[in-house]
């Protein structure tokens, strides 16, 4: 099953794209980020968002996804954006036929490390161990992504097992 992440924002969008193999180990296939230029208009970063992220969806063609859901910010014009970047993100999702799954940050960081309030480089660490790669994923972003796939896939785990019990 690959599954693909999403670290949504108007400036960088993180992506990453996970494979759980048959022995239920993780394969990241692709990560990175999507950035749109602050000089263009909001409409057109919008839209520029839309495109790459139609683009990596046609190349990878995930079973899944996950995005983080938005939390509150101190700064309101942030908060505005990146619910505009990541309702962009969700309509794209939507309309490629991608099932969406949204995760708080505190459920991906429990997922990912055992703690809810684990700090950065810890999941950095972590994602970077679970993938077997030899360097934490840079930038944060891409990281990120990576480790809201991992936490739906383990998560997807966890669902599978309650239904059995």
């Amino acid at each position: 099953m690959i599954a693909l992440g999403i670290d949504p924002g108007i400036a960088i969008c993180g992506y990453g794209v996970v494979r759980e193999e048959r022995d239920g180990s993780l394969k990241p296939l692709a990560y990175g980020v999507i950035t749109t230029p602050k000089e263009d208009t909001l409409p057109l970063r919008l839209q520029t968002l839309h495109t790459e992220l139609k683009h990596l969806i046609e190349a990878w063609k995930p079973a899944e996804s996950a995005i983080e859901e938005l939390f509150f910010v101190k700064n309101v014009k942030t908060g505005i954006t990146v619910a505009q970047a990541r309702g962009v993100v969700m309509l794209t999702l939507a309309d490629c036929g991608v099932p969406i799954h949204e995760y708080k940050p505190t459920i991906i960081k429990q997922a990912i490390t055992g703690y809810g309030n684990a700090a950065k480089p810890q999941m950095q660490e972590m994602v970077r161990m679970l993938l077997g790669l030899n360097v934490i994923p840079k930038p944060d972003d891409a990281a990120d992504a990576l480790g809201i796939a991992i936490a739906h896939i383990q998560s997807r785990k966890w669902r599978a097992l309650e239904r059995l019990g």
